[in-house]
């Protein structure tokens, strides 16, 4: 259940491969071509037949793209990737911080008037290629749609994945896809608009409740839809994976080849709805002027979980703390030097497992140690695997996909006796998750106006973290969710039932990191006295049940109210998870747990 399909270039495949690439591009007559880190739906997460930036480059993380000219290429990462493209790529790529460096800012200080850059226009968003045209209007510099160079020399690319789809219950659904397609289908009459093309498989699934396994840690099967106005689905999917779906869909869902989806686009009457920011530009193409832009009608809906899903998460939620306790129980009884990294993955995954509900891992495990700790999404490998020294700290990110839910949580842990600037750096990023965990803000607000709190105590300290605060998570289904998020760029205001991480970090390169998560659901705050009784507020309800490193915390850095909020959360955890787990496990919680 937990193997990976590598498809990852070695540094000595690098090379050959980009020179081959460089051929194929030359054979064109193109100057330079795109390779992003996406597939024909446009998620964060590909399958091993798209890992093309991957294969190419070596660089495994969820978000970035190679820009191949002919005497150089780029690699662009955010913050998030800066240290971990260094030790992945080969010299013959230059890793380029990205987005403080733009596509069209870069490729015109690279390229002369009149080149011509290539891209597949299956793998670009309408968005991105606008915004790039957009910036290099004047300069001469094309970017122009072709075939994809990369499969043409990936002799042995993976065939697309096959996995059977499967119907999610209505208990953990809590709303039929037939009333979903009925209200969503409606608003788009409402707009005067035909239908709307889904691209994203997370939008497909939740709209027909069903569920897949065509990605690695996402119960999600690629494919594309049509939702119309009179409440009717085209589904463009492989009919294999839906053979036994035939009673589940019903006969307002009818079921063609993906190939078969630009035919039907170039001949339905419009308007027809597509995302910019998620539909890929072949769509665009295919609709002509009977396209019409707007956000993809699922994304908000699928976000404000119903109280069911709310219900299921939180079930998961006790569940998946009780196996992650064990492991840290475990993990304390570990002498300093005798345990790996990959040893704790292989605990952690080993005591998830003990429940039969857990379908899969929401995401690789991120176990990492001392200097591999300070590496944001760390993937543990054999040649990387380090041993837990005294006086490290350990970043455990982890999760689990139930059925009736989908989990992330982050613990950092101390190993032996850790120094005084690492607590003083962990009593930080405490101090910012307390305080988000605490907020209460007006109905209304975003992301965007309320991720500086759990920023604050790391920038009173001349500190900071290159990634958001918080993402969106799923119910049973992608552990990142758009489009809520706790991000400076977020402008998506904030409603009940949306499901969040909080997970302020800190990360010192070559020495080590610091990331606490939990996730929160947004709801309607109670009324507080003397509070405007005209003004909605909303604050957040705790779904993570897990201990916080007492050992790592200066507690008399904490003001009374964050000692408070901490020993009521312990006292908290201790209630919902010792009965969950044997006497010997129940014994460490209680220590763990004990009043500050």
């Amino acid at each position: 259940m937990f193997q990976t399909f590598e498809v990852t270039a070695r540094p000595e495949q690098g090379p050959p491969r980009l020179a081959a690439l460089r051929a194929e591009m030359a054979a064109d007559g193109l100057d330079g071509y795109l390779v992003p880190r996406a597939d024909a739906h446009q998620g964060e997460y590909v399958a091993a037949r798209d890992a093309r930036l991957s294969w190419l480059t070596g660089f495994t993380g969820s978000a970035g793209f190679c820009v191949v000219l002919e005497g150089k290429a780029g690699v662009f990462v955010d913050g998030r990737y800066r240290t971990q493209v260094k030790a992945q790529v080969a010299d013959v790529y230059t890793p380029v911080p990205w987005p403080e460096v733009t596509l069209a800012g870069w490729l015109k200080e690279q390229l002369r008037r009149g080149s011509r850059v290539g891209f597949d226009p299956w793998l670009h968003s309408v968005a991105q290629l606008r915004d790039a045209r957009l910036a290099l209007e004047g300069t001469g510099i094309a970017l122009v749609a072709h075939d994809n160079l990369v499969d043409r020399i990936w002799e042995d690319q993976p065939g697309p994945p096959m996995a059977p789809a499967r119907a999610h219950p209505l208990e953990f659904a809590g709303e039929s896809a037939a009333d979903k397609r009925r209200r969503l289908a409606a608003q788009l009459a409402e707009a005067g608009q035909k239908g709307a093309v889904l691209t994203l498989p997370d939008s497909i699934m939740w709209l027909l409740n069903i569920r897949g396994s065509d990605i690695e840690r996402n119960p999600v099967a690629q494919c594309f839809a049509v939702l119309y106005d009179t409440g009717a689905v085209d589904l463009f999917i492989t009919p294999a994976k839906v053979a036994d779906l035939a009673d589940h869909l019903g006969s307002d869902i009818t079921v063609w080849p993906p190939d078969a989806m630009i035919d039907a686009l170039e001949v339905m009457d419009g308007p027809i709805r597509f995302d910019p920011a998620s539909a890929p530009q072949a769509v665009a193409e295919a609709l002509g002027s009977r396209g019409v832009e707007g956000p993809d009608p699922c994304l908000l809906p699928k976000a404000c979980k119903n109280a069911a899903e709310i219900a299921g998460s939180e079930q998961a939620h006790l569940r998946d703390a009780a196996a992650v306790v064990e492991c840290l129980a475990w993990l304390n009884a570990q002498a300093p030097g005798t345990v790996t990294e990959i040893d704790v993955v292989r605990k952690l995954e080993a005591c998830r497992r003990q429940d039969n509900s857990l379908q899969d891992i929401s995401f690789e495990t991120i176990s990492g140690t001392g200097p591999n700790g300070a590496i944001m999404h760390y993937r543990v490998t054999d040649e990387t695997d380090a041993t837990l020294e005294a006086g490290h700290l350990l970043v455990l990110d982890s999760g689990g996909q139930y059925l009736d839910g989908t989990t992330d949580i982050t613990r950092t842990i101390a190993v032996g006796e850790v120094g005084t600037e690492e607590k003083a750096a962990f009593t930080r990023v405490l101090q910012g998750m307390i305080g988000m965990s605490r907020l209460r803000w007006p109905r209304g607000l975003a992301g965007r106006d309320i991720e500086a709190v759990g920023r604050m105590p790391l920038w009173r300290a001349g500190q900071d973290f290159n990634h958001g605060l918080g993402h969106g998570v799923g119910a049973y289904l992608s552990v990142h969710e758009g489009p809520q998020r706790l991000s400076r760029t977020s402008d998506v205001a904030l409603q009940p039932g949306m499901i969040l991480s909080n997970e302020p970090g800190y990360y010192r390169e070559g020495a080590f990191g610091i990331r606490i998560e939990n996730l929160l659901v947004v709801q309607e705050a109670k009324p507080l006295p003397g509070g405007d009784a005209e003004r909605s507020m909303y604050d957040w309800r705790t779904l993570t049940w897990v201990p916080i490193d007492r050992r790592c915390i200066l507690a008399d850095r904490l003001s009374a109210e964050e000692r408070d909020w901490l020993d009521r959360y312990h006292a908290e955890v201790f209630k919902k998870i010792g009965p969950r787990v044997d006497a010997d496990v129940r014994a460490w919680l209680e220590r763990a747990c004990a009043p500050l």
